[in-house]
């Protein structure tokens, strides 16, 4: 018989799982799998139960939001013996599970996983000994991920990152910053960037291109100077948002490796979790590292 291992966090979105616990035990009984539940009960939890068990186990599936599911892969990248990996999303924004076409139906995400076939990913590597899944980040709007408290994201959902993101705004703070690539550098004043491997940034789809492979081995760079005048934040805003004419502000190129160098400590997100504060930044794109199961042969 075949183990599966299922972890989630009972508080993510708005606690959807509870009544949905039993309907995805079922699921996953009947398709023959030995169940080991856990529950997450505090931070990095889901990172040291999968690095104890998951390489025991033939499929480890998690349920909750973004940050559940990078904590999950980051556990799976200290193991020897990778499992295949599901994904039953529950947060608040889901970027991920937007990318790779999972529903929105809990139930429906369970039926995927036994159903459906392996799907590679491309990985993350940040600084040597971290990870992400789908972005890392810095500067503007960053922040609000990890600061907006887990109750009023349960309660304002996708519309908390959006309401606490316009309050950052009135506090742009440049960050100047060497950043390579390739055979190319960029020194500039930098109050935003991110690196990233999905379609949907904070519920938001035109942030990056449409045409995002996720097994690639490449990342897509969005990288924004400091505006001199308001004006200058407007055009960069319609740039971003309503796909007016190409701003100079804005950088955007794809790449599989960056190095980024900063005067002062900066502040990094993770999938949307405090990733640390650092003044130099190696991101590394380790192709089709995780297989997840997934229904479809492409993506929505």
């Amino acid at each position: 018989m075949k183990k599966l291992m299922f972890i989630f966090n009972p508080r993510s979105g708005k606690e959807q799982i509870r009544g949905q616990l039993m309907g995805i035990l079922d699921i996953f009984t009947k398709a023959g799998y030995d169940i080991h539940v856990h529950v997450t009960q505090s931070q990095r939890d889901c990172v040291e139960w999968v690095k104890d068990y998951a390489d025991r186990m033939d499929v480890l599936v998690v349920s909750g939001g973004d940050g559940t599911l990078n904590e999950a892969v980051t556990g799976m990248m200290n193991l020897e013996r990778i499992p295949l990996l599901g994904y039953i999303p529950a947060g608040s924004t889901n970027d991920f599970a937007a990318s790779l076409g999972l529903p929105k139906s809990m139930q429906e995400a369970a039926a995927d996983i036994v159903e459906g076939s392996p799907y590679p990913i491309d990985i993350g590597r940040f600084c040597k000994d971290q990870y992400f899944v789908y972005i890392a980040g810095f500067g503007a709007f960053t922040e609000v991920s990890y600061l907006t408290p887990q109750d009023k994201k349960n309660w304002l959902g996708h519309n908390a990152y959006v309401l606490e993101g316009v309050k950052s705004l009135a506090g742009l703070k440049p960050r100047h910053m060497r950043v390579e690539w390739d055979d190319q550098v960029l020194e500039e004043d930098f109050v935003f960037g991110m690196v990233t491997n999905t379609i949907s940034v904070g519920g938001f789809k035109g942030l990056v291109n449409q045409s995002v492979a996720l097994n690639d081995g490449e990342f897509e760079v969005l990288l924004i100077r400091m505006p001199r005048t308001p004006v200058d934040l407007t055009n960069i805003i319609n740039y971003m948002f309503l796909k007016e004419e190409p701003n100079e502000y804005v950088y955007k190129f794809k790449t599989r490796a960056i190095r980024m160098v900063s005067d002062a400590p900066v502040d990094w997100v993770l999938d949307g979790e405090f990733g640390g504060s650092r003044t130099e930044v190696e991101i590394v794109n380790l192709q089709k590292k995780i297989r997840i199961l997934r229904r479809n042969d492409e993506l929505m």
